[in-house]
């Protein structure tokens, strides 16, 4: 434990902290300005990159570990949706200079958890002093057999849409931080731990002709497999899976269907295909046309303010 007020500086909180997470040959123990990644004969690699920022992805209070776990988790999700399975990552820490070894001390064992869980290692990356809000990134590459990645591309009329794990979790319990409400349990821990389907990557390659992980919101990315797949999608409200805490919360606020919908941060799987995957739910379909509409019990669009979450 470091000792108070102590702060070893970026190399000395690099060979403390983190270099023990690079298990992999190719790291060479984070002592270089690069490595070597061997990829198995026959597969390809997948990478994906996404970051976490201060008062954008995260409040400022939410625990470092849970902030570790979460970085692989937003990342480990896409590699799901290509039906990848992971291999490394790196890191990028851009952290204030009052941050201070102790909450970087629990930022890695937060990231040696999610190793250890999902199966993954550190290879490389950096550490800079900002004068902004932590910023947080990470490069995920994962393999796939050649030529099998899922893409976004591929939904075709007469595929079935499916959708694992339950919606709208992450964006209800910010709506309670909002309203300064007590934040239920399992809302909050979805919102700051969510869970990658990497337990489903390979049946996406073997059966999905496309899929995409929610990350911006339900009506959002429907949207976007739509678009690049050049077809219409239409998503059945009363199908959509709830929690029973986000439909406690639905039952006395009705409004709060379009936080559910476009809230974002669900990082569950959206997935055309005529087979159920194990666990999901059939929440729509794909027909010709263009576009996404989701659709009330009369068979009504749903007309939304906003679809999901843009950056600018």
């Amino acid at each position: 434990m470091p000792k108070l007020g102590e702060n070893l500086g970026e190399f000395g909180r690099i060979a403390r902290f983190l270099a023990p997470l690079a298990t992999s040959p190719g790291a060479y123990g984070l002592t270089d300005d690069a490595a070597t990644l061997q990829i198995p004969a026959g597969d390809e690699l997948v990478v994906t990159t996404d970051a976490l920022v201060e008062r954008v992805h995260f409040l400022g209070d939410d625990p470092p570990e849970d902030l570790a776990a979460k970085l692989l988790a937003v990342n480990l999700s896409d590699l799901a949706a290509k039906g990848a399975d992971p291999l490394c990552y790196s890191l990028v820490l851009s952290l204030p200079c009052e941050v201070d070894d102790s909450w970087v001390e629990r930022f890695a064992r937060g990231l040696e958890d999610a190793q250890r869980r999902w199966g993954i290692a550190l290879l490389g990356g950096d550490s800079v002093s900002t004068d902004g809000p932590i910023t947080l990134a990470a490069t995920v590459m994962g393999t796939v057999p050649a030529g099998r990645m899922v893409r976004r591309a591929g939904a075709r009329a007469g595929d079935d849409l499916y959708v694992t794990g339950t919606i709208g979790d992450a964006a209800l319990a910010l709506v309670q931080i909002e309203r300064r409400e007590p934040v239920d349990p399992f809302l909050r821990s979805r919102y700051r731990r969510p869970t990658p389907r990497l337990d489903l990557s390979r049946w996406v390659r073997d059966h999905a002709h496309a899929a995409i992980d929610v990350s911006d919101g339900l009506a959002a990315d429907c949207n976007h497999l739509a678009a690049i797949s050049n077809v219409k999608c239409e998503i059945d409200w009363a199908s959509v899976p709830l929690s029973v805490p986000a439909a406690l919360l639905l039952a006395t606020d009705a409004s709060l269907r379009e936080r559910v919908l476009a809230g974002g941060d669900d990082y569950e799987l959206l997935i055309a295909a005529t087979r159920a995957p194990p666990g999901g739910t059939r929440i729509g379909r794909v027909v010709a046309g263009k576009g996404a509409e989701i659709l009330d019990s009369s068979g009504a669009p749903i007309l939304l303010a906003r679809t999901g979450w843009t950056h600018g």
